[in-house]
C-alpha cells in the first residue's frame, strides 16, 4: 500500500510556487517533457500532425488570458518557474494539458498554422474521471459529499500529490493534483469544493485552461461565487465541474456544469448526480467530438455503474459507500476502477472524497482497488517554513 504525498506550504503566491518547484523540480520537469509530446500526439489531438513549435505558438497566445484572468495564479507559476528553470509558457501547457489539446485539435484556433488538419472520423481520448455530487438529503448521516476518481495516462499517476495550502490572502485550501499543476480537485475552509471530469471540446481556442478557474473557484466563500468564477472565465477547452458548498443563504447545494470553451449548461443537485466523460445534455453534444471505441464505452459503462450503485443506497450513503463506489469492478475492465488495457493507455491514478460540511477530505494514490484512503481536514496541517 502507498501513500498519497502531500506537500504544506504557505505565503505569497510567489512562494507557494517557489516552494512547489524547488521540492519537486525533477518530476515537474519530466511531466512537463510528457505533457509537451502529448500535445503533438495525434491520440489526444483528433488526428492534428503539428510540431512543437505550433504547440508553443499556440500556448503563448493563452498567456495573456491567463494574467487577465489570475495574476496572482500567474505570480506562483512565476516562482515555479523561478524554482525549476521552466519557461512560463511550458508550465501553464503543462497544467492545463486536457484544455489545451482541445486547442490544438481546432483547425480554427490554429488560425495562421499550417499544419495538417484533423483526419476526417478520428475518434480521440482524454482520459477519464468518474465523480458524484451527493445532496445531504441522500445521505445516511445528515451530509453532503462530492467525490470522484481521477483517471489519466498511466505515466500521470506517479505524479499524484495533494497540495495543502496557507495562501496570506486567501482561504486555506486542500487540492488533489499533480506534481506542478495549481490544483485539480479540492475544498477550502468555507467548505467549498470543486471536482471534474474531462470532456472533449470542438469549440477548443486561446483562453484559460481549468486548473486555474478550479483554484480560483476555490478561493471563494459560497458556492454561488464559485459558480460565478467559472461562468466568467473564458475558457480554452471542455470540462465538467462539480461543485457543492455553503449558499449565501445559510444553505448547503450542489450543482454540475457541463461547461465547453463556448457553451454550458448548469444542473442544480437535489438529490445525486453523477458524470463521467460524455455530455448529457443535447446543446452540449453538438460541440464534443468523438471518442475511441473503448474510451466511449467505457464512460458509459461507469456513467451507469455509478448511477445504479447510488440509486440503489440513496438515503443511506456514507463516506464508505462512496469509498467502496471508486473501487467498483464489474468483471471487465470497463469499471468505475480503471485499469490500463492493451492498446488503452488510461487508469484510475488516485481518487478523492470531500464531505464539505464538515471539511474533511479522503484521499488516495493509485488505483482505488489496490489503496487505502487517508483521512485530512482543510486548515489542520500546519504549513511549510518560508
Amino acid at each position: 500500500m502507498s501513500k498519497v504525498r502531500v506537500l504544506r506550504a504557505g505565503g505569497s503566491p510567489y512562494e507557494m510556487g517557489y516552494i512547489h518547484g524547488k521540492t519537486f523540480a525533477k518530476e515537474i520537469g519530466e511531466l512537463t517533457e510528457e505533457r509537451l509530446r502529448l500535445s503533438c500526439d495525434p491520440f489526444w489531438t483528433a488526428g492534428r500532425q503539428v510540431t512543437l513549435d505550433d504547440v508553443l505558438e499556440l500556448g503563448r497566445a493563452c498567456l495573456s488570458h491567463h494574467w487577465a484572468f489570475a495574476p496572482d495564479l500567474m505570480e506562483e507559476m512565476q516562482g515555479m518557474a523561478e524554482a525549476t528553470g521552466i519557461g512560463l509558457n511550458e508550465l501553464v501547457i503543462m497544467n492545463g494539458f486536457t484544455d489545451f489539446v482541445d486547442v490544438v485539435a481546432n483547425p480554427e484556433a490554429m488560425g495562421h498554422h499550417h499544419t495538417n488538419g484533423p483526419l476526417p472520423g478520428v475518434a480521440v481520448d482524454g482520459g477519464g474521471c468518474t465523480a458524484f455530487v451527493v445532496d445531504a438529503s441522500t445521505a445516511g448521516d445528515g451530509r453532503g459529499y462530492l467525490g470522484q476518481t481521477w483517471d489519466m495516462h498511466a505515466s500521470a499517476t506517479p505524479y499524484v500529490l495533494l497540495l495543502d495550502l496557507r495562501p496570506d490572502d486567501g482561504p486555506a485550501l486542500i487540492t488533489f493534483t499533480i506534481t506542478g499543476c495549481v490544483g485539480m480537485i479540492g475544498m477550502n475552509e468555507h467548505g467549498v469544493a470543486v471536482g471534474i471530469n474531462n470532456l472533449l471540446g470542438a469549440d477548443g481556442r486561446p483562453g484559460v485552461h481549468w486548473v486555474y478557474v478550479v483554484r480560483k473557484m476555490l478561493a471563494q466563500r459560497s458556492v454561488e461565487r464559485a459558480l460565478e468564477v467559472l461562468q466568467r472565465a473564458q475558457l480554452s477547452g471542455a470540462h465538467n465541474y462539480l461543485l457543492m458548498g455553503p449558499t449565501a443563504s445559510g444553505g448547503w447545494r450542489g450543482f454540475d456544469v457541463e461547461q465547453m470553451a463556448t457553451r454550458a449548461a448548469v444542473t442544480p443537485v437535489d438529490s445525486f448526480y453523477v458524470h463521467t466523460n460524455h455530455c448529457l445534455i443535447s446543446e452540449m453534444c453538438q460541440v464534443e467530438r468523438p471518442r475511441k471505441a473503448v474510451s466511449q464505452a467505457s464512460t458509459q459503462a461507469r456513467q451507469a455503474q455509478a448511477a445504479q450503485y447510488l440509486g440503489e443506497h440513496s438515503g443511506a450513503i456514507t463516506v464508505d459507500t462512496l469509498k467502496a463506489l471508486t473501487r467498483f469492478h464489474d468483471g471487465d475492465n470497463l469499471s468505475v476502477c480503471a485499469h490500463v488495457q492493451p492498446g488503452y493507455e488510461v487508469e484510475s491514478s488516485g481518487a478523492c472524497i470531500m464531505a464539505p460540511q464538515t471539511r474533511e477530505l479522503w484521499a488516495l494514490w493509485g488505483n482505488p482497488c489496490q489503496n487505502d484512503y487517508e483521512a485530512f481536514h482543510v486548515g489542520d496541517a500546519v504549513p511549510s517554513a518560508r
